[in-house]
């Protein structure tokens, strides 16, 4: 059984930056695509970013990519999603995802794809 537990959120100014972290346990790591996704009150659930099984390839969504930067450490099975210059309207859970990859060229934006979920970690920004 895959178990996704996210971390790192928190309160943080305008302007200022985190590091939020998923770990992955139960199953080998470095065989699933891994996704970031966030979700603000009454809105649905955004795809932000993912990166192949190697960690070789990523994608971020266009509205945030000059700001958010995902990675991976296969070795300590761990998720990261560095966001910089923060902005009231990233305020938001986030949620990572993993999707068991048939290849590491697999790179899945829509979150149906996605098997496994996290609980999510809350980021709050103030202005």
């Amino acid at each position: 059984q895959v178990e996704l537990v996210e971390s790192g959120g928190g309160l943080v100014q305008a302007g200022g930056f985190l590091n939020v972290s998923c770990v992955l346990s139960g199953r080998t790591f470095g065989s699933y695509l891994m996704g970031w996704f966030r979700q603000a009150p009454g809105k649905e659930r955004e795809f932000i970013a993912c990166i192949n099984r190697s960690g070789e390839r990523t994608y971020v969504t266009d509205s945030v990519k000059d700001r958010f930067a995902i990675s991976r450490d296969n070795l300590t099975g761990t998720l990261y999603l560095r966001l910089n210059n923060l902005k009231p309207e990233d305020t938001a859970m986030y949620f990572c995802a993993a999707r068991r990859a048939r290849s590491d060229l697999e790179i899945w934006s829509e979150a149906r794809n996605y098997e496994y979920w996290g609980q999510g970690t809350q980021v709050t920004v103030s202005s």
